[in-house]
Order: C-alpha cells, then sequence, then structure tokens
C-alpha cells in the first residue's frame, strides 16, 4: 500500500518535472539564448564571446563539486529551490549593465566583462543545482526512460520554440529604435520564467535520499579510471566532439548578426530553425533509442553532426539571389542540424541516465558536465582566438577557417 502510494506521488512529480521544465524554458528562450546578441550589441570582441559562450559553462560546472558536498548534508529540494530563486534575481544586474551602456556611456569592455561575470555567477549558481537534480530525477523516473524524457523534451522544446519567436520579434521591434529596451524586456520574462520554475519546484515530490560514503568516489579517481570502463570512455566520446564543436559554435551567431548583417528577426528565424527539427525528430529519437539503444544513435548521427560547419561555408558561397534565399538555406541548414544534434543529445543524456546507478548518479553526471565543459572552453577559446585574427587563408576569412577546423575535428 506504501509502495503504491509512493509511486502515485512520483507519478504526480514526473508531471511537475514537465512544467518546471517548460517554465525553465521561457528562461532560455527569452534570455539564454540571447546573450550573444546582447554582448554584440555591447560591441563585444570574438574573444569575449568565446569566453561568454563557455566560461560560465565551465565554471558553473566545477560548481558543482560544491553541490556534490550538500548533498550530504541537506536535501536536494532545498539545494535548488535556494539555487534557482538567486538565479532568477540575477538578471536584474544584466539589466542595469545594458542601461549603463546605453544611456550612461559604460564602456564596452567593461560593459562586456561585467555581463561575462554576472553571467558567470548565473551559471554557477544554477549548476549548483544539477547533480542534485539528475539524482532526483533518477529516483522518480525508473521506467521508459526514453519515452519519459522525449516527452518532457517535447514540451520543453515547445515551449522553447514560442519564447525564442516571441523574443526575436520583441528585438526586432526595437532594433532600429532603442535595442536596450528590447533586451530588458526579454530579461524581465526570463526572470518570471524562472520565478515559475522555483514555484513548480516547491510543489515537487521528492523521495527519501539515504547518502552511502561507500559511494563517493572524487574527480580524480574518476579521471584516472575513465579509460577503463564504458561510461568513462562515453564521457571522453563526448568532451572531444564538444571541444570540436565549441571551436565554431559561439560564432554562428556573431557570423549571422555582424558578417551577414542579418537582422534580429533573421537571426532568429534560423535559431530556432533546429528547435522545431528537435520537436519533431524527438519522439523518433525516442522511440528508437528505447528500441535499439542509444549507441546506435550515436554511431547514425556522427558523421552528420561533423558536416554542419561545412554546409554553412558552402551556403555562404552559393550564390543567390537575395537574402531572402539566404536565410531559407541556412534554416534548412539548421533543421538539419537540428535533426542531427536532437539525436545525439537525446542519446547522451539517456545513456547516462540507463548506465549510471543513483546511488552514484550525483557524481557521474557532474563529473560528466565538468569534463565536457572544459572541453567546451578550450574549443571557444581557440575558436575565438582564431576568429580575431587578421589574416587570409586561401582566400578565407578567419571566421570561415574555424567552421572548417571544428568540422573536420568532429570526424
Amino acid at each position: 500500500m506504501e509502495k503504491r502510494f509512493e509511486e502515485k506521488l512520483k507519478e504526480k512529480a514526473r508531471k511537475v518535472s514537465i512544467k518546471e521544465g517548460a517554465a525553465s524554458s521561457v528562461m532560455e528562450g527569452f534570455g539564454n539564448r540571447f546573450m550573444t546578441p546582447f554582448a554584440l550589441a555591447l560591441n563585444a570582441t570574438n574573444a569575449q564571446i568565446g569566453f561568454l559562450a563557455t566560461l560560465p559553462g565551465l565554471v558553473g560546472n566545477l560548481a558543482q563539486l560544491i553541490s556534490l558536498k550538500l548533498i550530504r548534508e541537506t536535501s536536494r529540494k532545498k539545494i535548488i529551490l535556494k539555487a534557482v530563486f538567486f538565479q532568477a534575481l540575477l538578471w536584474l544586474p544584466l539589466i542595469l549593465i545594458g542601461g549603463l551602456y546605453f544611456f550612461f556611456s559604460l564602456s564596452s569592455n567593461l560593459s562586456v566583462i561585467l555581463l561575462i561575470a554576472i553571467y558567470t555567477v548565473m551559471i554557477f549558481v544554477g549548476a549548483i543545482a544539477g547533480p542534485a537534480w539528475s539524482s532526483w530525477m533518477k529516483d522518480i523516473v525508473s521506467v521508459k526512460n526514453g519515452e519519459f524524457f522525449a516527452k518532457r523534451g517535447r514540451v520543453v522544446t515547445s515551449v522553447l520554440l514560442v519564447s525564442m519567436l516571441l523574443a526575436g520579434f520583441i528585438l526586432d521591434y526595437f532594433q532600429k529604435r532603442a535595442v536596450f529596451y528590447g533586451f530588458a524586456i526579454l530579461f524581465f520574462i526570463a526572470l518570471a520564467g524562472r520565478m515559475f520554475s522555483y514555484y513548480y519546484f516547491t510543489k515537487k515530490y521528492e523521495p527519501r535520499f539515504v547518502y552511502d560514503e561507500k559511494n563517493h568516489f572524487s574527480l580524480r579517481q574518476f579521471v584516472t579510471h575513465m579509460h577503463e570502463n564504458n561510461f568513462g570512455r562515453f564521457v571522453i566520446f563526448v568532451a572531444l566532439i564538444t571541444f570540436a564543436t565549441s571551436i565554431a559554435g559561439p560564432f554562428f551567431a556573431v557570423y549571422m548578426l555582424e558578417n551577414m548583417g542579418l537582422s534580429y528577426l533573421a537571426f532568429t528565424m534560423i535559431t530556432i530553425s533546429p528547435v522545431i527539427a528537435t520537436l519533431l525528430f524527438l519522439p523518433i529519437w525516442g522511440r528508437f533509442s528505447d528500441k535499439h539503444g542509444n549507441v546506435r544513435i550515436l554511431q547514425i548521427v556522427g558523421f552528420l553532426i561533423s558536416t554542419i560547419p561545412l554546409l554553412w561555408v558552402i551556403a555562404s558561397f552559393v550564390p543567390l539571389p537575395s537574402k531572402f534565399h539566404l536565410i531559407a538555406l541556412l534554416v534548412g541548414v539548421e533543421i538539419f542540424s537540428g535533426y542531427a544534434w536532437s539525436g545525439f543529445n537525446h542519446a547522451a543524456a539517456t545513456f547516462v541516465y540507463e548506465a549510471v546507478s543513483k546511488e552514484k548518479m550525483a557524481y557521474c553526471f557532474s563529473y560528466f558536465n565538468i569534463i565536457n565543459s572544459f572541453g567546451a572552453f578550450v574549443g571557444a577559446i581557440l575558436g575565438g582566438f582564431v576568429a580575431s585574427q587578421s589574416f587570409m587563408l586561401f582566400g578565407l576569412v578567419p571566421i570561415i577557417v574555424i567552421f572548417l577546423l571544428s568540422s573536420a575535428l568532429r570526424l
């Protein structure tokens, strides 16, 4: 009887988790996805864009080491509630930075440095909740992982899509007037979305968690032995893919807004294309994952991912009659990108939940994120360094060179 009652609580928690994810997507769609355009509005350099794209993630994932210690002393729910609430409030100083730059002549360099610093703190605070969240989810999702996470992913992606689209219209409206007001509106909505996420976390059931010291292992121990086990080799594989991807990843937005001179609305239409593709293909990947396994998905999409930057280069040199045709072509490229990456991300996330026991989930999830974010940081710094140089290689500008380099290293 007690077991049946707890299962009902878990079922309700799974439903609440979907609502919480949707609220988080509002913050993602109105806020996080427009950090690079905001930095460019503050006149950030390519090197600064590289730091903005990856330093917060690296520092944030290192924060998960703190979370692993907190899990031993307090409930996962309390950790997450405090982190989410503080993270929501940090959108206010980001709005303040924009106001100081646009209305009080704060220097571009200082504005971007403050942006990177505050955004890093924001991601740091949010990342503290990471291990607690993954452990919590492991306790409430025990069967049909692929099916549940695919369903949750569809809802989260749908909300993200609508949020980004609305954000793009808002920015495009203010682009020729006072773009600061556009970003201020976006960031206030992002704050509200995170507050709704906080509310849903308060309503979510947390199964009893008992910490067992025998399940503890350090990051050094994990790295030392990661080549000896299946999960460790998987982490190495994903980190290398992330390194290669991050050489170019942060600079597609720069290329669209600066090099191509696209509007915020055009930028948004291209950026949401892979989100639409994810929404369409995620159910297929979820069923495929449950039937054939995640390794098979990774085998299928591994090569496809390597072609994405190359397709951007080809699109840049194809003679087209108008900018509209260029935008349409890039939308097609990004739909293909969404197809490939939705399979990769779903397989990677599900693999972690299936390969790791719930007792070790928090540690493995944290160490996976730390190593992966280190790969992203190194890749983006390399890409930012190359993109900031003044040279021509076979008639190609530096930003095209990093696209080709990223494509080659993904193979």
